[in-house]
């Protein structure tokens, strides 16, 4: 399956009004309406099925011509992309999706720091799993206070 960005797709390459993670970011600009949706995977920036499937339902891709490819029944079809297994633990969500609804909270926090957060928030940014985000949030916790971080622990661990 070709995917290209939509309207709203340009626009979010512009002005970042929709939180993507850094992987989903460098993906997303790969996304030209010539290369598959596994062209893009193999191209090594560490972007999964679900990152893409997420991106379809934000609306920023959508498959060439606007419609997806048929089945041979006739009924629409998703892109054919295996979704990771889910942890037993918690809400049920994977570790990607644990990171995905962490990484806004985490920038944002740190963000509102100023200047005295500006290397932890660089930290942040560095992330690229919800292994090293785990491991940053004391730091993050320290910093905000126990309050404001409840939202970043709940993120990671329900």
């Amino acid at each position: 399956m070709i995917l290209v960005k939509t309207d709203a797709g340009q626009q979010v390459l512009k002005d970042r009004s929709v939180p993507l993670t850094p992987r989903q970011r460098s993906a997303f600009i790969l996304f030209d309406g010539k290369r598959s949706v596994d062209d893009v995977i193999a191209a090594g920036m560490g972007i999964t099925a679900e990152d893409i499937n997420q991106m379809m339902e934000l609306g920023v891709l959508a498959p060439v011509g606007g419609k997806p490819a048929a089945t041979p029944a006739g009924e629409a079809a998703a892109p054919e992309v295996p979704k990771p297994a889910a942890d037993a633990a918690g809400s049920g969500r994977s570790k990607q999706q644990r990171y995905k609804d962490a990484y806004p909270i985490a920038t944002q926090l740190t963000g509102s720091l100023g200047l005295m957060g500006f290397r932890l928030n660089l930290q942040v940014e560095g992330t690229t799993s919800y292994e090293d985000l785990v491991a940053l949030a004391p730091k993050i916790r320290a910093a905000v206070g126990p309050e404001k971080a409840a939202a970043l622990d709940k993120a990671l661990n329900d």
